[in-house]
């Protein structure tokens, strides 16, 4: 099923507990999430064994991809291949559109459910 969002910001939610991510569409070959984030807010630092292209499109944030760590803002962009490590921490309200192929299964995000009970970016 085709979507069309004239403005992510019509999507865009956020909850106090923890990054908020919006689902935005998907099929079996691929998951589009709009990832909400309040300042101090993450996704722990994990290696899923699937690829991630990842587009700031508002907020500062840290973003840890690969080997790197580097400083992002709106305007950033990424590609992370399957198996490598990745990981999003805000500085300020960030939103960030996340395209993930294929879709993440339970495996692939058991280590990011540990981390955010233990409150663990790294």
């Amino acid at each position: 099923m085709s979507v069309l969002i004239p403005s992510y910001r019509s999507r865009a939610a956020f909850v106090p507990e923890r990054f908020n991510p919006v689902v935005v569409g998907g099929t079996e070959r691929v998951k589009v999430l709009l990832v909400c984030c309040e300042p101090g807010q993450f996704i722990p630092v994990h290696q899923p064994g699937v690829d991630l292209t990842l587009v700031v499109l508002e907020g500062e944030g840290r973003l840890v991809a690969g080997a790197q760590e580097e400083p992002v803002q709106a305007g950033a962009v990424a590609f992370i291949p399957a198996g490598e490590a990745r990981g999003l921490k805000a500085e300020s309200r960030l939103v960030a559109l996340h395209v993930v192929t294929p879709p993440p299964t339970e495996a692939d995000h058991a280590g990011v459910a540990e981390k955010l009970k233990r409150g663990e970016w790294k």
